[in-house]
């Protein structure tokens, strides 16, 4: 629904700056220029309800460096300072690192509460972004001289991978479940397919959230972005049952992210860019390519444009573009070695034993884990993962090396109807 009022704000002279999508990269860009921007003058555009969606963000303490983690201040979340398991056939852990998390209607929460309800428009949609504004779907032209892109990713023929494939629910539980800590990979469950047919990488991820409420997610890396969300539910059902957690669903959530194991990026970003409208988020290739993580690329691009914006009052539209489509490519250079290792998840290893990919990872000193998942790893880092028994037959292994790897499916994402917002 597009409010056809006149917006307090957009009645004189352009904005410093239009943010188009409310989603977790758009939201936090929002919040570092209302913090470290003061005087930048700005509008945060959102076509649903509430910003972030209907989602869950999770990551290690440690992915966020320490000097960025301010921007997540105030935030409402759920943390375990303890550490984390994992299980899998052969190997069960304990890993020391803080985990953290935080749902889309806390993130929702924290920004409605301390953003100008002027710099908001919610339920909003924007129909075309170019370098001097952005024309909204009911006509509404709102100027400015510096144009954010943060909608959501777009597949391209020209990227390579897979697909990581979700569905989650939060149980309430008659009594106290017993967990302390989160199960980060349960990954002794049946090596399924999230559709019902075929195998997959598939492992159960459990947050305890309160003594009796637990998020369970079942998680599959899939060569399509498949999902009976029927199935799903099932299974999710019965690992609860499996753990003797008897109560109701309060809350679900269900997705399919990409696996991104190589391609032109260069042609891709081609496929989304306007000239002088800068990209952020998935959209412009700030993610990790195994894991799919967002928030710590999030933070540290929010960060980044509020401070360029901050000291230089006269940055143009095009020169915001440049900077943020240097820090884009930079990425996909940095994480290179992971799109590798992507290529030998889908293209080495049988998707029924890509479970011991995973495995043979987290045989690894926890210190590794930590610098992966922030995707500063280092070079002996990835030399030991590299070595040892090998999880995979080396002619594959060999293959998949020097392999493009599959193109991304670019249909429409095959999720047959399941109600997020709507406990089922």
């Amino acid at each position: 629904m597009v409010d056809s009022t006149p917006h307090p704000a957009h009645k004189a002279e352009p904005h410093d700056v239009v943010i188009v999508g409310g989603g977790l990269a758009g939201g936090l860009i929002a919040l570092a220029l209302h913090r470290h921007a003061p005087d930048c003058r700005f509008v945060v555009i959102e076509a649903g309800r509430s910003f972030g969606g209907h989602h869950r963000w999770s990551w290690f303490e440690t992915d966020i460096r320490p000097k960025a983690r301010g921007l997540m201040a105030g935030f409402d979340l759920n943390g375990w300072d303890e550490g984390y398991d994992i299980t899998f056939p052969s190997l069960g852990r304990t890993l020391p690192t803080a985990y953290r998390s935080l749902a889309s209607a806390e993130f929702h929460a924290k920004l409605i509460a301390e953003l100008p309800a002027e710099r908001v428009m919610l339920e909003t949609k924007a129909a075309g972004l170019d370098a001097d504004g952005v024309t909204l779907a009911d006509g509404t032209r709102i100027a400015a001289k510096r144009v954010i892109d943060c909608r959501p990713f777009k597949a391209s023929a020209a990227l390579s991978g897979g697909w990581q494939v979700f569905l989650g629910q939060q149980f309430r539980c008659e009594t106290p479940h017993g967990l302390t800590r989160p199960i980060i990979m349960d990954a002794s469950v049946d090596q399924l397919a999230p559709h019902g047919n075929g195998a997959a990488y598939r492992f159960v991820y459990v947050l305890p959230l309160s003594p009796t409420d637990v998020f369970i997610e079942d998680t599959y890396y899939a060569d399509q972005p498949k999902m009976d969300a029927e199935v799903l539910k099932g299974r999710v059902a019965e690992y609860a049952h499996r753990n003797g957690w008897q109560g109701d669903v309060v809350d679900s959530e269900a997705g399919i992210l990409p696996v991104i194991s190589g391609g032109d990026f260069n042609a891709a970003l081609a496929e989304v860019a306007i000239p002088g409208v800068a990209l952020a988020g998935a959209r412009g290739g700030f993610s990790h390519p195994l894991t799919s993580y967002t928030l710590p690329f999030a933070v540290d691009n929010a960060l980044a444009i509020a401070h360029l914006i901050a000291s230089r009052p006269a940055l143009t539209g095009a020169e915001l573009a440049a900077f943020c489509q240097r820090r884009s490519k930079r990425h996909w250079r940095a994480t290179a070695y992971y799109r590798m290792l992507s290529r030998m998840l889908f293209e080495a290893a049988e998707p029924e034993k890509r479970v011991v990919v995973f495995e043979h990872f987290y045989a690894l000193r926890g210190a590794l884990v930590e610098r992966f998942y922030a995707g500063r790893s280092t070079w002996s880092d990835r030399l030991r993962i590299l070595t040892g028994k090998p999880p995979v037959a080396i002619p594959r292994a060999i293959r998949a090396l020097f392999s493009p790897g599959k193109p991304l499916d670019t249909k429409p994402l095959d999720t047959k109807p399941f109600n997020m917002e709507t406990p089922a």
